[in-house]
């Protein structure tokens, strides 16, 4: 078998020995001028020494390596088995319950398949390519998604419109491959939630937040509770359960709103503490009296999607922060995240500690929150950690 072969700068192997899935663009020595995006590439060094393969695009990023040191298909033999082991993990961290069947199955680098996500929600497998390779393969990993035991997965789900390279003109649809609508429940921690993969963020709930949820769950007996950037109210929901006396949800879409009063009312019903606003997140803050609240939930969008949007990102992690800590009642506890993979764990928490002196009150962490195990982080690609929080206490 052979591949069209991407010959790298002297030096510029050393990042692949030790095994990161990315070669930029800077590397590349030379490449026949016929490689198509999405090809299969193999990479060597300019020793000529056999790196392994990948799949070729367009950018910054050229290649995503798919295997280390040796030439295979790429088929669906090869998708079965990743396919197959980032099961076999989820089953081992008992995601699969009869109180729960949303989870995810493929993080990208960290389950080996860069540019691959896949979630589950009960039958419906929701695919997500990040890479030209990974939308050309979508038929065979639907495939194989539906043939793996003890999955059960019966529809799969192709939603790529926003998440592949502009660069790459491939005019993706969102659209079933296989099988069709078969509802939109899904169950978490017993649990449940709408879940619009249709039209909904990412793959339609973020289910990265499950652990931090529960957390948050624990602190709630009695507390009066504020959920910023609610989106499906996934937070406010656990909250209620777990005994909060009030729980008030904010989020500037509209449809977001419409979504988090329908997951409440699903787990419920005629529920009378808990309101929803459609507002701007920043505005609400700045109109709320100190005291009013005594938890607060911060979990926004990512502030900096790139490197160059960073300053900024910090100033507004600042900003939301200070006014949180600012206003919340004495002994208040707040959750505060940050998605953001440009903003690394040391300044977001730095970010938090420069906006909790500005208020000029003591604050205590009690825990460092990141992303769950179904959302491994590739040892080699530290890049993959995103998601990052705190939980402090403010006196």
């Amino acid at each position: 078998m052979t591949y069209p072969v991407v010959i790298l700068k002297r030096g510029k192997e050393d990042s692949l020995r030790r095994f990161h899935p990315w070669v930029f663009s800077g590397a590349i020595a030379r490449m026949p001028e016929d490689i198509e995006e999405g090809d299969v590439v193999e990479v060597r060094s300019s020793a000529d020494e056999l790196l392994g393969i990948g799949h070729y695009q367009i950018g910054s990023i050229v290649v995503r390596m798919l295997e280390f040191g040796r030439v295979r298909a790429i088929d669906q033999t090869f998708f079965a088995e990743r396919l197959t082991a980032a099961f076999d993990l989820r089953r081992s961290l008992q995601l699969m319950r009869s109180d729960n069947n949303a989870y995810r199955l493929v993080h990208g680098e960290g389950d080996f398949l860069p540019g691959l996500v896949v979630d589950i929600y009960g039958p419906t497998a929701v695919v997500q390519a990040h890479s030209p390779g990974m939308h050309f393969c979508r038929d065979i990993i639907a495939a194989a998604l539906t043939e793996i035991p003890g999955l059960a997965v019966k529809n799969v789900y192709y939603k790529s419109e926003t998440t592949l390279p502009y660069k790459a003109h491939l005019d993706p649809q969102n659209a079933y491959i296989i099988g069709d609508y078969s509802g939109s429940v899904a169950l978490e921690n017993g649990l449940s939630f709408n879940i619009d993969w249709l039209r909904g963020q990412k793959t339609g709930f973020f289910v990265d937040q499950r652990d931090n949820r529960s957390l948050l769950e624990y602190y709630s007996r009695g507390r009066k509770v504020l959920n910023m950037f609610c989106y499906t109210g996934g937070f406010s929901v656990y909250a209620l359960r777990g005994g909060a006396r009030e729980v008030h949800s904010v989020d500037s879409s509209g449809k977001a709103i419409e979504l988090t009063r329908a997951n409440v009312e699903l787990n419920f019903p005629g529920c009378d503490r808990h309101e929803a606003f459609a507002v701007d997140a920043f505005k609400y803050l700045a109109d709320i009296k100190k005291g009013d609240y005594d938890l607060i939930v911060l979990d926004p969008p990512a502030f900096a999607k790139h490197r160059s949007a960073l300053r900024n990102a910090l100033i507004g992690y600042r900003r939301l922060n200070a006014r949180a800590i600012e206003q919340i009642a004495p002994g208040g506890i707040l959750f505060t995240f940050s998605c953001s993979q440009a903003v690394s764990r040391e300044q977001f928490r730095l970010a938090v500690f420069t906006a909790a002196a500005q208020t000029g009150r003591k604050v205590r962490i009690l825990h460092q929150m990141t992303q769950p195990a179904d959302h491994p982080i590739n040892i080699y690609h530290p890049e993959g950690e995103y998601l990052k929080g705190l939980i402090v206490q403010v006196e």
